[in-house]
Formats: C-alpha cells, structure tokens, sequence
C-alpha cells in the first residue's frame, strides 16, 4: 500500500468505511464478469437436454445471477446500492470440457463502478447450478470466477489479459 493510492474502504485509522462518492461524475459503466461450473458429462447431458428433473437449471440460474446482482449491496459490506440498467446472464454449456460457462454484463450511468454487481452475477448462476445439480453431482467445481472487463468512470477501460476460458 503506497500513500497515492490508500485503500479506499479503510479510514486513516484502519476502519472499514463505505467510499464518498457524492462529487464523482456520472458516467456510462460497464462490467462483464465470468463464472465456469465443472461436472460430469452426464450432469451436463441432464442440463442440455432438459432431462434434469428440477425443470429448467439453465433459466433458474440466469434469473438467480439477475438477482444476485441487484442485490449486491445486501452481500457485500461496503458497496454502494446501485441504480442498475441492465443485466444479462449468459450460460453456455461446454460440451467438450463439460462445463457452464456463464457470462454476466451489468450496466448503469452513475457514480460508482458494477464490477461486484457483475462477479455476484456470475457467481450466483453457479452457485445456483451447483445448489440444483448437487444430488445428482457432488464433485462439481466452480472457479475461474474473474472480472474480465470494465468500462467507464475515472479509470476508464480495462480488459483482462488471457481470458480464455
């Protein structure tokens, strides 16, 4: 930690604070985050072909990451509740490395960044497969939970390097 650039949730004395936003400027922002689920193949077989018997995973878990995101203030301490304008949920089943793919894409035009609204998006869908999957599959794996790209305010555009999944 350099005193440029302090920790923006920490006071002078260490104490966990929610960052003052009020004189930031209100900018178009954009986040895009991932989430990948592993299972086995005929877990995934179960999903694709709408066989599973809790109906529909695919659409429960894109409404759960939709949620999620709107909900992220109520999760995550010191982040800020936010005026979303869009949320979208992608899954795409990977056949060949037996896996979900989920991408999510939050937007607003405000003070404050949607990266965590994006992540809890992305993690919420996988934790949702998993939660609905799990008798059927208990050694499912969710990583690569990452940011992948964020657009506005301040610091402007960032995109992660080698983000194939």
């Amino acid at each position: 930690m350099t005193t440029e650039n302090p920790l923006t949730h920490l006071d002078s004395k260490g104490q966990a604070r929610m960052v003052d936003v009020s004189a930031k400027e209100h900018t178009e922002r954009e986040a895009r985050a991932m989430a990948v689920i592993r299972m086995l193949p005929e877990t995934l077989k179960l999903i694709v072909e709408g066989k599973h018997k809790k109906g529909d995973v695919m659409a429960t878990a894109r409404i759960a990451g939709i949620m999620a995101a709107k909900r992220t203030p109520d999760i995550i301490p010191m982040c800020h509740p936010l005026m979303l304008t869009s949320v979208k949920v992608e899954l795409v089943p990977n056949l060949q490395n037996n896996c979900v793919e989920i991408v999510a894409i939050c937007k607003l035009v405000g003070q404050t960044g949607v990266e965590m609204e994006a992540l809890m998006a992305a993690s919420a869908a996988a934790l949702t497969l998993y939660d609905m999957c799990k008798a059927v599959d208990k050694g499912m794996i969710i990583d690569q939970v990452q940011l992948l790209e964020k657009k506005g305010g301040k610091s402007g555009h960032w995109v992660r390097q080698g983000n194939e999944v």
